[in-house]
């Protein structure tokens, strides 16, 4: 008997064998819905002031507690192909201003949700996308009008800010963690802080030129192998004299250069570290000498080591090693120096200048603090305290944050009125705008107005407030013409933001919607979900399972 087998049909015939193929609303438009919605679900209770912290444990065993979104999503390693748009439009979000992913993210899981509800009304997706891209064009014009007025020309000036401040460099403003104390421990450094000591014995010079070798403060290797044959001790000596004499010869050249703190890119050698303190001994015992014979006409070569020794330590050259190349670009920005490729005598032009340059014990760590309050510096750092890593991480965010904000402004100084009064306005604004449509993609227009009462809604139930009556108040408020009036969460009402001062930035809630309405289109646009089998072997058994 001859068995005959079926020849596989259909897209099954074109695919190797193992792949997945998802088509229909209810197996991939829904489905890809469904996954959207569980992402800003996530996030969502994370925005605002008030938002809960999530406790993320990524592939490493890494502990992240945070509330920033931005970290959320990347380290929560989303393997959906749907909702990694979602996660590419949160760090679209996070590169382009540095703030708002946590909008972006749950403004476009609403979206996704209430998309789901047309579908299952009937409308396709086509209709609905049509009426979100009207929405967002629509959302854009209403934004430029409820802009603050006078915010166009707003200037701010921080330690770091250039004359022309869209050249402000986000990079400049430094962050270094320090555990231990609190808060109100932390300072603002205009300079650096290395966590590394410094090498040798000299921790403290004021006012001082500074070279910087990137190559690194030691003898340098031939660049082809030799072969030096020594018949006697004689000769072995003279060789060990020649090396010390050519690295004592290139120490007196920066020495005479007028430098007083060496930085090194690379290791410091040992036999270069001793010269620094000797030849700068030898250096300063002449100097002391002639001047000790010109007072009196007298010289007199007992008492002037003695003077010298006690007055040779503010003079010895101190020398730092910073292994980053990043580190070294930054430190050469703060001083103005010029990094040189090898040891060698610098140019004038190449020396930089620092105030102070001192090795301090901060909560049991030994950090450089470098300190330039005068022209040439580019770069401040803020130093925070705090009793555990996950409180220094996300205050390391919360800064981030900050600078980011400042740096949108500088691009853009427009604001908006904050605490849910732009949502508000925009929601009953587009709503308006709904009902003067008459196709089916008028119900799209409605549902993304609707979407905008996540905002308050979710800034009030994170609150412990009444999202219901928050809501109604505020459309009652800007249905009057009161179209500044937000939530105040501390007092659980509705007021006037502007006697609150609580504003947001234009660019980054322009983009946040941007980005967020585009991913959800993006999204609403698939049809078909075509997997490939996935490459590698069979997958091991999980752990403490037999092999029978």
């Amino acid at each position: 008997m001859v068995g005959f087998s079926m020849l596989p049909y259909g897209i099954q015939s074109m695919l190797k064998e193992g792949h997945r193929h998802l088509s229909g609303l209810d197996e991939a438009v829904l489905k890809n819905i469904d996954a959207c919605k569980q992402l800003s679900t996530i996030t969502r209770t994370s925005l605002g002031p008030n938002g809960m912290n999530k406790m993320v444990i990524n592939h490493l065993d890494k502990l992240f507690v945070t509330n920033d979104a931005a970290t959320i999503v990347t380290e929560l390693e989303v393997q959906h192909p749907a909702a990694k748009i979602l996660v590419l439009a949160g760090k679209a979000q996070q590169e382009e201003i540095g703030d708002g992913a946590n909008l972006t993210v749950s403004f476009a899981g609403e979206l996704l949700q209430n998309a789901e509800e047309l579908i299952r009304m009937g409308l396709h997706p086509s209709e609905i996308i049509i009426g979100y891209t009207k929405s967002i064009n629509k959302t854009v014009e209403i934004l430029e009008e409820l802009v603050e007025k006078g915010s166009e020309n707003m200037n701010a000036c921080i330690q770091v800010c250039p004359k022309n401040p869209a050249n402000f460099n986000v990079d400049n403003v430094r962050v270094a963690k320090l555990l231990g104390g609190g808060l109100h421990d932390s300072t603002v450094v205009r300079g650096m802080v290395l966590k590394t000591d410094a090498v040798g014995t000299i921790k403290r010079v004021e006012k001082a030129k500074v070279a910087v070798f990137a190559g690194g403060v030691d003898t340098t290797a031939t660049e082809t192998k030799g072969t030096v044959l020594i018949h006697n001790a004689e000769q072995l000596e003279n060789y060990a004299k020649t090396e010390e004499a050519k690295v004592e010869e290139l120490i007196k050249a920066v020495a005479d250069s007028g430098a007083k703190v060496i930085v090194s890119g690379a290791a410091v050698g040992e036999m270069a570290l001793h010269f620094f303190l000797v030849v700068c001994y030898v250096y300063i015992h002449v100097f002391c000498s002639m001047k000790w014979s010109s007072m009196d006409g007298t010289l007199m070569s007992v008492l002037v080591p003695r003077r010298v020794f006690m007055c040779i330590e503010d003079d010895w050259l101190m020398v730092l090693k910073i292994s980053s190349k990043f580190e070294l670009r930054r430190f050469c920005r703060t001083t103005g120096a010029v990094g040189l490729l090898k040891l060698s005598q610098p140019d004038q032009d190449d020396l930089g200048y620092v105030d102070s340059v001192s090795v301090e014990e901060i909560g049991g760590a030994r950090v450089t603090i470098v300190k330039n309050e005068q022209g040439g510096n580019s770069v401040s750092t803020v130093v925070l305290r705090g009793s555990t890593d996950s409180i220094l991480d996300d205050l390391e965010r919360a800064v981030d944050d900050g600078v980011n904000a400042y740096k949108a402004m500088c691009r853009d100084s427009r604001i908006v009125p904050g605490a849910a009064a732009t949502e508000i306005e925009l929601a009953r604004r587009l709503k308006e705008f709904s009902f003067k449509e008459t196709g089916l993609d008028q119900y799209a227009i409605a549902k993304f107005a609707e979407s905008f009462e996540m905002i308050p809604k979710t800034l009030a139930e994170n609150a412990g407030l009444n999202a219901i009556e928050i809501i109604s108040s505020l459309y009652a408020e800007h249905a009057s013409g009161n179209t500044k009036v937000g939530i105040d969460l501390d007092e659980g009402v509705c007021k006037d933001i502007s006697t609150m001062n609580i504003w947001d930035v234009h660019i980054t809630k322009f983009f946040a919607l941007k980005y967020a309405a585009d991913a959800a289109c993006t999204v609403l646009r698939v049809d078909q979900i075509i997997m490939a089998k996935p490459a590698g072997g069979p997958k091991p058994p999980p752990a403490g399972m037999d092999e029978d």
